[in-house]
């Protein structure tokens, strides 16, 4: 028989895979035959002790004499399950021997040489029969990587006698999503309930019930696994010791209760009823009972799960941990289906289970216990959200300069929290789901496009546990727990409280872009405030309405509220921010669509604002009262007005006076307000201090302010005839003039479009002085200044109606009037003070 066909035909579930390169390919010449030795006997030499991976070194065989003379001696009277071994070599070409050459013994056995009595081998024995492939290989250097070699998967079958990849099958290989099992699962449910009230506590009976609408293998050891996790409940009485363990199948069916020994010895017998091959696994587990940061080395293992095979590969499922969680703290088993434990892949289940033979890891390159132990503990959660550990890469963390840090990544938006608490020895202790953040002071969390970092900061030497909770970012159910870490923190930090963050994470919201944000100017990281000043952008997509929060731990709300000041434009939000105190605040951002005034605001961001330098003083807060629109924007662009000189909410002027000028499209009656938190020094009134000019669509607001300070000057438009004023947007006016501005006229209703003062442009005159009027008011007959006497003003060229005046003495006022016709009524555009000689002003 040849070397192909030998090995086609005697695999069994722990043999090794074949790859034998062309220039190795087995031929017929040469070829021996020798008895077969069984497991015991190669379990006694050191190198073919392991079931996983069986190499035998020996010398190139030249001929059949050398070959047999290389073969170890069998112990007389061997002949149980006796089989023939094909061992096959064949000269290397003389390039190749001036290297040492490794040889891994091609052992196969030979079903047609066998007694019949012996060739039916039941699945038990065969699980116990190992098969290793010959190989002719170039030695690696001593120094080569581990990783670089290749492994034996328990129970993968040889396919061929040639050079031959074999790639190990995962869950999402055998089935897409849970989905699939919909019919089976339903049955076996129903089937399950249907049982437990006819009292019907045998295995086989059971089992046939609840396969009987799988039609595959897979189906079969699905509706078992169904069947564990929503008829036995863990017992935690019995763990505790408060009652007496079950033992036998009928006894937990019966009580359904039991242990994990209770799971997976079920699970065989009623994999044996199907004929699907099942092994009991032992091992550690990081479940209850389990201590952070302890040493399992002398600890005996404390859990059962089960390996099942499947298309000649082993698969690993852990019933009792897919039946639902124990609550140490009630000391009460709460149900609840985990689909992850169910053929879990051995990359994923290593990090919570770790059995005592290293070949039930099925990992290529299998892990030391020290590794388990500091291996990051992740919860089913954290696979099934599609999570990934940046770093770090162990579960304890020492912190560096009073700071640690955990980062995640993640495909698929998602929303994070965190809880930090003294260090307790129990893993599974403390909430399982989280609804909001707490002790935030303590970390700083942020996310970003596909990733999330923390940023943690213990508040005082000592051990902490952190654990971090997720959940999809569309979900409304609670965060659920998904890793855990422990910090040691030598020396803390010294720095100011962070205040708490209700929205769970800094920088934009995972919401954010359906929400409208596109973009902002700020990172999730800590923006460190110069001068006591900070901007923020944020780019939209649509026009939105913004609000804004601000908060510091020793900051009054109504001081807040003078620390903030927002400009709203169809594509952009702008918020100005203030700092009066050091240390850390909360900016918040909450959004909704412009149109939609029945909407509420959504968060859509939050930003950790840090101010160590200089910081403002009270008196340069922003006004009090400052609308949601300050600056030019959507409101003032819906209403018609644009072309603005000043396009920022805030206007800085240095002479203590300024014109704003933009186009009234709608020809809107206008009105302009100027205020300020405390004007007890002005000798007038504030109204003094603005002059409006209209011509055509143009409008000029003319402002000269009494003293330094900041002011807000109010735009506001009749937009409907008879209605009432609507704001459109304010300007924050910052004066940084120490020369007070002298008041304009007092401007009355007559002064109306198109009427332009030129001369003088003060409302206060000298007394006993001559001043040049110059004003231009269309459709006039008459212009005047009326004072102790009544002088008229001529029209010139230009269609200006200019004279000298002389102000006076006796009187306070001098007014600017008109005249419609040849009446001697006249309506007065505005008045003039006069500077009285013992009235300082």
């Amino acid at each position: 028989m040849s070397a192909e066909v030998a090995i086609q035909k005697f695999s069994f579930p722990f043999a090794r895979a074949a790859h034998l390169s062309q220039e190795n390919d087995v031929t017929r010449k040469g070829c021996i035959q020798v008895k077969t030795v069984e497991l015991r006997e190669l379990q006694d030499n050191p190198v073919l002790s392991n079931p996983s991976s069986v190499r035998v070194i020996g010398a190139q065989a030249h001929n059949e004499k050398q070959a047999q003379e290389s073969l170890p001696e069998l112990p007389p009277g061997q002949d149980v399950a006796a089989a023939q071994v094909l061992v096959c070599g064949e000269a290397f070409k003389s390039t190749v021997l001036s290297r040492q050459c490794v040889f891994e013994k091609l052992i196969v056995e030979s079903e047609d040489q066998r007694p019949a009595a012996k060739r039916q081998l039941s699945s038990e024995s065969a699980a116990r029969t190992i098969t290793v492939v010959k190989k002719s290989a170039v030695r690696k250097e001593a120094d080569e990587p581990r990783h670089l070699q290749q492994k034996a998967q328990l129970g993968q079958r040889p396919r061929a006698c040639a050079s031959v990849t074999v790639t190990r099958k995962h869950r999402k290989d055998l089935f897409t999503s849970s989905d699939v099992f919909h019919r089976v699962d339903s049955h076996a449910v129903r089937a399950g309930a249907e049982l437990k009230e006819k009292c019907v506590y045998n295995v086989k009976t059971i089992v046939q019930s609840i396969t009987k609408e799988a039609r595959t293998e897979l189906e079969k050891l699905r509706a078992i696994w169904v069947w564990l996790c929503h008829n036995i409940e863990y017992d935690v009485s019995g763990y505790l010791g408060h009652s007496e363990k079950l033992s036998s199948p009928e006894e937990v069916i019966a009580a359904g209760r039991g242990v994990c020994c209770s799971y997976s010895n079920l699970c065989t017998e009623m994999c044996r009823e199907v004929g699907i091959e099942c092994q009991e696994v032992p091992g550690h587990s990081k479940g209850i009972g389990y201590r952070q940061g302890q040493s399992l080395k002398h600890v005996k293992s404390d859990h059962l799960w089960n390996a099942v095979l499947l298309g000649g590969q082993w698969f690993l499922l852990d019933a009792c941990w897919g039946a639902g969680r124990v609550d140490m703290e009630h000391e009460s088993f709460v149900k609840r289906f985990d689909d992850f434990y169910f053929l879990t892949d051995p990359e994923e289940f290593i990090d919570s289970h770790f059995p005592d033979e290293e070949k039930w890891q099925l990992l290529g390159i299998p892990i030391s216990l020290e590794e388990f132990e500091r291996r990051v503990f992740k919860t089913s959660a954290f696979f099934s959200m599609g999570l990934r550990l940046i770093r770090p890469h162990h579960c304890h963390i020492v912190t560096d300069n009073g700071e640690a840090s955990v980062s995640l990544g993640f495909s698929k938006p998602t929303t994070f929290t965190y809880e930090i608490t003294q260090h307790q020895d129990l893993l599974h202790c403390g909430a399982s789901e989280q609804k909001e953040s707490i002790n935030s002071s303590f970390g700083i969390l942020t996310v970003s496009h596909r990733s999330m970092k923390l940023q943690l900061l213990p508040p005082a030497s000592g051990m902490y546990d952190v654990k971090v909770f997720a959940r999809p970012e569309a979900a409304a159910t609670p965060l659920v727990w998904v890793c855990s870490f422990t910090v040691e923190c030598p020396t803390p930090r010294a720095m100011e409280e962070i205040p708490e963050n209700p929205f769970l994470s800094w920088g934009l919201q995972p919401v954010a872009g359906s929400l409208g944000v596109t973009s902002s100017s700020q990172s999730s990281e800590v923006a460190e405030v110069d001068e006591g000043v900070f901007d923020l952008v944020l780019k939209t997509s649509r026009p939105l309405m913004m609000l804004c929060e601000l908060v510091h731990p020793e900051m009054d709300a109504a001081i807040a509220k003078r620390c903030l000041a927002t400009q709203i434009k169809p594509d952009t939000l702008t918020c100005h921010v203030l700092c009066p105190l050091h240390g850390f605040y909360r900016l918040s951002v909450f959004v909704r669509d412009y149109e939609k005034t029945e909407v509420k605001f959504q968060n859509t961001a939050n930003f950790l604002l840090h101010c160590r330098g200089k910081v403002v003083s009270p008196h340069e807060l922003f006004p009090p009262n400052l609308g949601s629109a300050c600056g030019p924007g959507t409101r003032t662009s819906e209403a018609g007005l644009s072309k603005f000189s000043h396009t920022t909410a805030v206007v800085v002027t240095q002479q203590g006076k300024c014109n704003i000028t933009f186009h009234n499209h709608r020809d809107l009656e206008l009105h302009t307000v100027l205020s300020k938190e405390e004007n007890k020094s002005a000798a007038f009134p504030l109204s003094r201090y603005l002059f409006c000019t209209y011509t055509d669509t143009k409008v000029t607001v003319s402002i000269s302010l009494p003293d330094t300070g900041v002011y807000r000057l109010g735009l506001y438009a009749r937009i409907t005839p008879g209605g009432d004023f609507n704001p459109m947007c304010d300007f924050i006016l910052r004066n940084i003039c120490d020369q007070p501005g002298i008041p304009f006229p007092c401007v009355y209703s007559a002064w109306s479009k198109g009427c332009v003062l030129f001369e003088p442009r003060v409302g206060l005159l000298e007394p006993a002085s001559w001043v040049r009027f110059r004003v231009r008011v269309p459709g006039i007959q008459r212009v005047s200044v009326v004072g102790e006497t009544r002088t008229d003003l001529k029209l010139n060229k230009s269609r200006i109606w200019e004279g000298d005046v002389f102000s006076g003495n006796a009187l306070q006022v001098l007014k600017l009037a008109v005249s419609l016709g040849d009446s001697s009524d006249m309506a007065v555009l505005m008045t003039f003070d006069i500077k009285q000689q013992d009235k300082e002003v």
